[in-house]
């Protein structure tokens, strides 16, 4: 018999539960889209009210593919793990293009999917409406399981909190990525104690450390190299390893290519920060340090000498999810890319005072390369100016805009980093390699949530625009007040698509037609139409001579009004 003194221990739902300790485990937001599997989800998001028990905040999101894209921002803002719930197949079908997305760009995030209940009768929870057959699959999981770490099903209400734990431990470890866990509904119906669920996690991520002697024997390689190389593809992962590789390229005298960026690792205006195209750095390279990037250059068309000697170092620099991705690497440093740098730079001081000579000319001679090379990209871009503009135009007008701004630009086939000027590491993020259209909106979205007094510009093209689902965006936008300046550049076409026909057969009969096949999105909508639907400001701009007020009108409007402003600025094909 218990004791008066004894208190029963506090019984509630296994959904309420789950997401207790999502919030103990340092989950801030659920970004969700119910269905019929979710009443375990919403009577323990009231129960947990009723009981005062800390949750995530639950943000009813309107699309799974924006709910992943907010998530992927909220990480790339904060670097915190956030949580996406799904409804059943059907939700997580709209969530694998951000699965994927996030898995490329090792972008961890916790995803959930309510599963149809596996019984027709005799138990709480069980099937009630003619859906719960039409959405039973042989394997649901598989919708998303290459673009998993690591999945599973829930089978047992008391396993909540340690498949919890485990989640967050495996995305978040190095190399991180999203991991998947199904959500029966008969299972979280069930009551479980609330005991323990405010207690730390049960396990903690593991991180990959570069031993001494790799970064000793990298440091030497680019040390006794005459013409060394550094392509970094997703940036220097910290405030601090951005400074000392802008130091290290500096002091040195090597060039830094980003190719095909998808962050920034030193400014764009920086003297060793090289044109984007690697042709010329590799033809004369002798030493290349390829800092995190999937495909640092194109196999077919640009080959590092025989004895060149090339350092791959990144959370996985064999990116070894990929089937087919044969780099060279001489040597194969798996770290985190901000320690890396950071021990690297170390590791090179020391060596410096012998070379001093020979870095002097080097210096010199990359710096003038890159300022001509710079000259000439923001040349062209006013040129880009008269009539109907260039992409470029677009970049340099709105980099002109953000001077001195506390400002992260997201481009998504939009705006191109090259004309603009850039000194901060997330002041600039690129459409991740996957390709998944509709990316920018809802990331920056994520980011703006995350960053409230940040600007936070999205950038994309139509038909990134139109893939974002954004009538969903708009509303979102709306909903949560966030105030983003979204710019679509806009011209009427998968422009993409377009370059890499002409990339193939430059001479083709599709290079010579007036309009090319499975390329044109004419008649183009009036995209300002769909942002005002959600009451915001919104401007269509078809001359050059017009963006800059156009811009400054519409960051005016931002800092007043705190809603979300559009720009569809129409540019040449």
């Amino acid at each position: 018999m218990k004791s008066s003194l004894e208190k029963t221990p506090m019984q509630m739902t296994a959904g309420g539960a789950l997401l207790a300790r999502l919030k103990s485990i340092g989950v801030e937001y659920i970004f969700a889209n119910s269905g019929t599997d979710f009443p375990p989800i919403i009577e323990g998001l009231a129960e947990a009210e009723a009981k005062d028990i800390d949750l995530p905040q639950a943000i009813v999101i309107p699309h799974e593919a924006a709910a992943m894209g907010m998530a992927h921002g909220y990480y790339l803002a904060t670097g915190r793990a956030q949580a996406v719930m799904a409804h059943t197949n059907v939700g997580l079908a709209n969530c694998a293009i951000g699965a994927i997305n996030a898995a490329v760009e090792h972008i961890p995030v916790l995803l959930f999917s309510g599963r149809t209940p596996t019984t027709e009768k005799d138990r709480f929870g069980t099937r009630t409406v003619p859906i719960g057959w039409g959405q039973e699959m042989r394997d649901q999981t598989a919708l998303v399981r290459e673009a998993s770490k690591w999945d599973y099903e829930l089978r047992f209400p008391e396993q909540v909190a340690e498949v919890a734990d485990r989640a967050w431990a495996i995305a978040s470890s190095s190399p991180r990525g999203p991991v998947y866990v199904g959500l029966p509904r008969e299972v979280l119906c069930e009551t479980i104690s609330a005991d323990g669920l405010d207690m730390p996690p049960s396990m903690q991520p593991t991180t990959s450390n570069a031993s001494a002697e790799q970064i000793k024997q990298a440091a030497h390689i680019l040390a006794q190299a005459k013409n060394p190389v550094i392509f970094a593809q997703h940036g220097a992962g910290s405030a601090e390893a951005f400074a000392a590789l802008s130091e290290l390229a500096q002091e040195w005298g090597i060039p830094v290519c980003q190719y095909w960026a998808i962050s920034l690792a030193i400014p764009t205006d920086h003297p060793m920060a090289a044109a984007p195209d690697p042709a010329p750095l590799i033809e004369r390279a002798d030493a290349i340090l390829v800092l995190d990037a999937l495909a640092p250059w194109a196999p077919d068309i640009h080959k590092p000498a025989a004895d060149c000697k090339i350092t791959q170092m990144a959370q996985d620099p064999l990116s070894m999810r990929t089937p087919i991705r044969n780099f060279r690497s001489d040597l194969s440093i798996a770290c985190e890319t901000s320690d890396g740098i950071l021990s690297l730079k170390s590791a090179m001081d020391a060596l410096r005072p012998d070379r001093m000579e020979q870095i002097a000319e080097r210096q010199s001679a990359v710096a003038a390369e890159n300022a001509a090379a710079r000259h000439q990209i923001l040349a062209q871009a006013e040129e880009g100016c008269d009539g109907q503009m260039t992409k470029a135009w677009v970049s340099l007008c709105l980099s002109r805009a953000i001077e001195n701004r506390d400002a992260t630009v997201l481009s998504e086939l939009g705006c191109p980093m090259a004309p603009m000027t850039l000194n901060d590491h997330q002041a600039w993020y690129q459409e991740p390699h996957a390709g998944g259209l509709g990316w920018s909106f809802p990331a920056a979205l994520g980011m703006q949530l995350a960053r409230r007094d940040k600007l936070i510009i999205a950038t994309m093209g139509d038909g990134s625009y139109m893939f974002s689902n954004p009538v969903a965006c708009h509303q979102i936008a709306e909903a949560l007040e966030l105030p983003l300046l979204l710019v679509i550049v806009n011209n009427a076409e998968w422009g993409a698509v377009r370059q890499s026909v002409l990339g193939i057969y430059p001479d083709g009969y599709a290079a010579r037609t007036n309009e090319m096949p499975l390329t044109q999105l004419s008649p183009a909508p009036d995209f300002t139409k769909i942002a005002e639907a959600s009451r915001a400001w919104a401007r269509r701009v078809e001359m050059g001579n017009d963006l800059p007020a156009a811009i400054a009108e519409a960051l005016d409007h931002i800092a007043e009004h705190r809603t979300l402003a559009l720009l569809d600025v129409r540019v040449r094909p």
